[in-house]
């Protein structure tokens, strides 16, 4: 019996250049590493996003692929991709879905534990 997992790791940085606090808007970029630590070759096919900010305030994106790409990743193998999200607070959360698919057309979810977005109190 096959085993099919992928395991995500996120880097998230706030974006200074992108925001602008006195419009509420703060951009954060966020790295993703997906590994397939399955024993079976599978791909990425689609996302679910769910992005909270300080409020509470909820979006959810869903799409196909990850930065136009629904990568096919053998065992062992490993898919990095850089994207981005904009809150109107400082800080945030997300957490998500990778919807994906084996070789063998069998579907299983690689989730996405939740990670903070947040404007570095630090001066650099």
């Amino acid at each position: 019996m096959s085993h099919p997992q992928f395991t995500c790791a996120v880097v998230p940085q706030f974006l200074e250049e992108q925001s602008n606090p006195a419009q509420q808007e703060y951009a954060f970029s966020y790295t993703v590493t997906i590994v397939n630590n399955g024993d079976v070759a599978a791909q990425l096919i689609g996302r679910h996003w769910v992005i909270t900010d300080a409020t509470g305030h909820v979006e959810e994106v869903r799409g196909l692929g990850v930065v136009g790409h629904q990568p096919m990743l053998k065992p062992g193998e490993k898919f990095e991709y850089t994207s981005w999200a904009r809150l109107t607070t400082p800080h945030g959360l997300m957490q998500g879905t990778f919807f994906c698919m084996t070789d063998e057309a069998h579907p299983f979810d690689a989730p996405i534990e939740p990670f903070s977005l947040a404007r570095s109190q630090s001066l650099h």
